[in-house]
């Protein structure tokens, strides 16, 4: 037997990506965005309306970067969520965290958050099927702190997930299997 259910946004896990921008003034600003994924394997796709700061910062200078949320920085993932730079000029400063600048792009690097990947603004598309950010990924950097021999150990990322149905964060940090090989043991 099943339920019926009324949510759409019903997919799971959803990303907490911090979506971060200068301002005008050459300030920080983030946002929270777990309406993002990977378009292609260089492109990133963000559904974000034109009404928000951070989409405005993106289309005028032309870059952004994208920061995998985690655990130890839950709190301040929601507050970029909650509050809108459009209403809190000081939104970043208000956060505690620290950023420095991108290596390829005219944008910020959220110090704290482990995972960060640079972006080229590409376009803006607004349809009747949804409207969003595509921008190229020209960087991608780590943390030391989440690297074992060379690349990414995403247990000790600890990133987080957004839960659509109860409005919740959980955790991402066990590895329960081996992409493209498990699956090989059905294959005739």
């Amino acid at each position: 037997m099943r339920t019926k259910l009324k949510i759409t946004e019903g997919i799971f896990p959803m990303p907490v990506l911090m979506v971060a921008t200068y301002n005008e003034d050459g300030s920080v600003n983030v946002m929270n965005a777990a309406w993002g994924t990977m378009q292609e394997r260089d492109t990133v796709a963000l559904n974000l309306t034109e009404t928000h700061k951070t989409v405005q910062n993106i289309k005028a200078r032309g870059a952004f970067t994208v920061s995998i949320a985690d655990a130890a920085h839950m709190v301040e993932a929601d507050y970029f969520g909650v509050e809108s730079g459009n209403k809190v000029g000081d939104k970043f400063a208000r956060s505690g965290l620290t950023a420095s600048k991108a290596e390829a792009v005219d944008a910020p690097v959220i110090n704290e958050f482990p995972i960060c990947l640079e972006c080229k603004f590409i376009e803006y598309q607004n349809n009747e099927y949804g409207c969003g950010v595509i921008g190229k990924v020209v960087n991608v950097t780590a943390d030391e702190s989440v690297m074992v021999d060379g690349k990414i150990d995403m247990s000790k990322v600890n990133a987080i997930a957004f839960d659509p149905y109860t409005h919740g964060y959980y955790k991402v940090t066990e590895r329960v299997g081996e992409a493209f090989c498990d699956g090989l043991k059905l294959k005739k």
